[in-house]
């Protein structure tokens, strides 16, 4: 049986493999930073040239599915050596941007905050 996924222990199976290999010396925020850019925008140029209906569709693509989902995979790796690096919790920073969105973008009714979905301050 395999044991439930969660964000620590990824973490710890990306730092063994990057210790494994010797990358740590290379693994600097500036660079995990980087790297993090250019998958996400790897990410984004699948979607490039999709109109709206057919970036909802994607996924039923098995081929293109595969690709957003590596591409995801190598977001959230980067993301999470990013965070490992730097000694961040990744689940603790995005709950306190919640709750400053929470205040920043309050329920219909109340003005205030820009865009709706955005998730940086200004």
């Amino acid at each position: 049986m395999t044991e439930p996924l969660d964000l620590a222990r990824l973490q710890h199976r990306l730092a063994e493999f990057a210790a494994a290999r010797n990358w740590q010396p290379h693994h600097t925020p500036k660079n995990l930073a980087a790297a993090l850019s250019v998958e996400a925008s790897e990410l984004v140029e699948i979607f490039q040239w999709l109109t709206p209906e057919e970036s909802a569709r994607v996924m039923a693509d098995p081929g293109t599915a595969h690709r957003v989902e590596d591409e995801v995979a190598d977001v959230l790796a980067y993301l999470l050596q990013f965070c490992g690096t730097l000694g961040i919790d990744p689940l603790a920073a995005l709950a306190a941007k919640i709750d400053r969105n929470e205040r920043r973008f309050p329920v219909a009714g109340d003005k205030g905050g820009d865009e709706p979905g955005q998730l940086t301050d200004s």
